[in-house]
Order: structure tokens, then sequence, then C-alpha cells
């Protein structure tokens, strides 16, 4: 399992900095908005404005729509109820489970949930895209 992300402020970064996970790590930009992650994949994604999905991330997400298994957001609490709605836009819109919402950069409680999901997660698709064994 990947965790694909997109951060242009560097909140994000800084969030997946301070969780120990032993994961790859895909990082969406303009020149990599297009590209296909093989196999399955959480995203994290910031929200802007007014809880909007930043344009890069909905392109990203189109492309790779079939292997994305769970979503987090973040943004500020300062927005009330539109703190990381883009997790919530995109979830609904994706059938995605959005995993968690965190503020900024998270906390130390929101990056060892974070991390447990994750362990989570990656535990149920362990075996996505292999080739079934008949048993004996």
């Amino acid at each position: 399992m990947t965790i694909a992300y997109y951060s242009m402020t560097g909140n994000i970064r800084r969030f997946l900095n301070g969780v120990d996970v032993d994961l790859p790590l895909f990082e969406v930009t303009e020149q990599t908005k297009t590209d296909k992650i093989d196999g399955p994949f959480v995203f994290i994604t910031p929200t802007y404005g007014f809880g909007e999905v930043p344009d890069i991330v909905s392109t990203f997400i189109e492309e790779n729509r079939d292997n994305i298994v769970g979503v987090a957001a973040t943004g500020n609490r300062n927005w009330g109820q539109n703190f990381a709605k883009a997790g919530e836009h995109i979830s609904e819109r994706f059938g995605i489970p959005l995993m968690l919402k965190f503020e900024l950069h998270g906390n130390e409680k929101e990056r060892a949930l974070f991390k447990e999901t994750i362990e989570r997660v990656g535990s149920i698709y362990e075996n996505f895209g292999r080739e079934k064994v008949q048993s004996y």
C-alpha cells in the first residue's frame, strides 16, 4: 500500500514526517497529477477556501479512483463547518471511506490515530492484486 498526498503549503509533509509508517509515499504535483498508482493507496488532501477540493487533487483522484481505499483531510478549524471538508467531498463523490480529519500538520494524537488506521487498512488490502491460490 502507498500513501499519496498533495501538500502545497507543507503541512501534510510535516504531518507525514511525524508518522512512523514504513510505506512508500507519492507526492502529487503538477508533473505527477495524471500518474497512475498501481495497487491500493490512501490519499491525504488539504482543504482550501470554503471547503473546496484543490483542482490538482480532483485530477489525480479521477485518474486513480479504482485503487484509492481511504482519504484523510487537513484544514483549519477556523473555517468551522468547512474544516477539512475536502475529505468529505471526496468521500461522498467517489464512495471512499473518510479515515481522518486533522488540523494543519496534525498533533501527536492525530498522527497516532492515522498510523493505527493505516495499519488496519493495510492489513485488509495486503493481498490486493495477488493471484488466488487454490487451497488444499
